[in-house]
């Protein structure tokens, strides 16, 4: 083993000793879903590649609509940095350049919880995300990541 393999790991090790898990602040935030939703089993990576639309469609074959909350909003900084893993501002900027090379644009955004469970109940294959507070009605249910 090589010395730079060697302080490779120690650092890896540092950092997950350390280092608070990315999903940590997660219980800020619910992923919800439309009740009739077959969504399998979703790793935070695969919740990463729909809200960057990279996935356009669930495990089951489903189309997936994703909506976002508003910039300004404290449960979107929230799930940002817990389940994307980077800031909103940095979220915001691959949108610009989605939006530049005309990739693609970014999800729809609502403006409150109960504008996102709203949307989520009335459209089926849609996922969003609301504050761990928000009541969750008939029509939509949560979603466990794995």
């Amino acid at each position: 083993m090589s010395f730079k393999t060697l302080i490779r790991g120690i650092v890896t090790l540092v950092c997950v000793l350390v280092l608070p898990p990315r999903m940590a602040g997660a219980q800020a935030v619910k992923i919800v879903v439309n009740a009739a939703t077959e969504t399998g089993d979703l790793s935070t990576a695969v919740l990463t590649r729909i809200f960057l639309k990279q996935d356009k469609k669930f495990a089951s074959g489903a189309a997936v609509f994703p909506i976002d909350q508003s910039k300004a909003s404290a449960t979107r900084a929230a799930f940002s940095k817990d389940f994307l893993g980077r800031s909103a501002a940095a979220v915001d900027q691959y949108w610009v350049q989605q939006i530049f090379s005309g990739r693609d644009t970014p999800p729809p955004a609502k403006s409150t919880d109960d504008e996102v469970v709203d949307f989520v109940r009335r459209t089926p294959g849609a996922i969003g995300y609301v504050s761990a507070s928000a009541e969750i009605p008939s029509g939509v249910k949560t979603v466990t990541l794995k």
